[in-house]
């Protein structure tokens, strides 16, 4: 049996709920950086689909640094036109050929790329309002086979870390809440609302604003009243998500930069900002809980696109949250956990160099009441650490 470094710590400091001010964040799928994290851990799926069925193993490739140039868009009343394409370049590493069997890594990879365009996309006509290219060359020799032997746990790639805590806080539920349920409900009944839609809170006390950013379809906006109720509604809709998840008084701001008497207002024919001046890179939008929170410890590692074998990156910052996660639900007493997943490069990733559990509880419990419960889970976890790859092959666990 493993005996794995697994620490239990008190938190240190005031929990992020007692804090006197938290900022959280959200960039929707359609806001650049989030195309690029959608198209590179789809085309990742793919990728590994294809190993499996082609050679019967995941190979080497990383995806994780897809690139997206804005083009040029004339938006308009009752529908504009996109003057200039939005390029978007997957770059990375893939394996072209094993034992003598060739797999098309490129047209994998671009028939990827244009099937997450075509599904998530509506407005968006992929061939004329975006240029997809791809450029993977090919890894290392030592790197061709990640798998090694397949009953063996993979060795980790690289010395980094991964992070995760739950359970999340009102002002994390509400910013997340509202990009998707916008980005599902709401915009199927709404169609001028496009799926460029970023969302900001900020908690001051007991108070809470939300700014939300929603780029508006143009084909389906006549006017500008029409403009206006669309963003009236998304405020009213925004303020009852709200009341959902708290009893703070919280506040809706929806599209502060408009200037109506200048007609200046967020209007775009594909509904999403990377039709006109907005470029995007993988990773630099949410991390792997589809948050942006600096009142937490985060990892700066982009996860989208990275081999979900043996890569670190990927593997450890989605493994840190769901550990939170599991831990949170089955262990009675935690206010606040934070999870960090340390590795050792050519180690056995369900053996982390250490893993650190930081804990806030509840009135009346302490750490030491609940410390074995909170370590035999995490061991639970690691040791059940393969599942994550299977589950993100199959395009399970969200990325972003």
């Amino acid at each position: 049996m493993t005996e794995r470094n697994i620490r239990v710590e008190p938190t240190e400091g005031r929990p992020v709920e007692q804090q006197d001010v938290e900022i959280v964040e959200r960039k929707g799928i359609g806001h650049p950086d989030s195309i690029c994290d959608g198209v590179a851990e789809h085309v990742s799926e793919a990728l590994a689909r294809a190993y499996l069925d082609r050679v019967g193993t995941v190979l080497h490739y990383n995806t994780d640094e897809t690139q997206l140039v804005a083009g040029n868009a004339a938006p308009a009343f009752g529908g504009g036109e996109v003057q200039e394409p939005i390029y978007l370049l997957i770059v990375g590493r893939a394996t072209k050929e094993y034992e003598g069997t060739r797999i098309p890594a490129d047209t994998i990879a671009l028939e990827a790329a244009r099937e997450y365009l075509d599904s998530t996309f509506p407005q968006l006509d992929v061939g004329t309002d975006v240029i997809v290219d791809v450029r993977l060359g090919e890894g290392s020799g030592d790197l061709q086979e990640v798998f090694g032997d397949e009953e063996a746990v993979p060795m980790a790639n690289d010395t980094s870390y991964g992070v995760g805590h739950a359970p999340l806080s009102e002002t994390e539920r509400i910013v997340y809440n509202t990009e998707r349920r916008l980005n599902g409900e709401y915009s199927d009944d709404n169609p001028a609302v496009g799926q460029d839609i970023k969302v900001m809170g900020k908690r001051e006390g007991d108070h809470i604003d939300v700014t939300v950013a929603v780029a508006a379809v143009d084909a389906y906006v006549d006017s500008m009243a029409d403009y206006r109720e669309m963003v009236e509604g998304v405020r009213e809709y925004v303020a009852d998500i709200a009341t959902e998840y708290t009893d703070r008084s919280v506040e809706v701001h929806v599209n502060t930069a408009d200037d109506y008497d200048e007609g200046a207002i967020y209007l775009t024919t594909t509904g999403t900002s990377a039709e006109q001046g907005d470029d995007g890179s993988v990773g630099r939008g949410n991390r792997a809980n589809g948050l942006i929170t600096p009142n937490r410890p985060m990892s700066m590692e982009a996860t989208s696109g990275k081999n979900p074998v043996n890569h670190i990156g990927k593997i450890y910052n989605l493994l840190s949250t769901e550990i939170a996660q599991s831990v949170v639900e089955q262990v009675e007493g935690i206010q606040q956990l934070q999870i960090r997943l340390l590795s050792q490069i050519g180690q056995p990733i369900d053996n982390p160099h250490v893993a650190e559990a930081t804990v806030a509880t509840e009135e009346g419990v302490t750490v030491a009441d609940i410390e074995d419960d909170i370590e035999a889970t995490v061991d639970e976890e690691l040791a059940n650490i393969t599942d994550i790859t299977e589950r993100v092959i199959e395009g399970e666990l969200s990325t972003f």
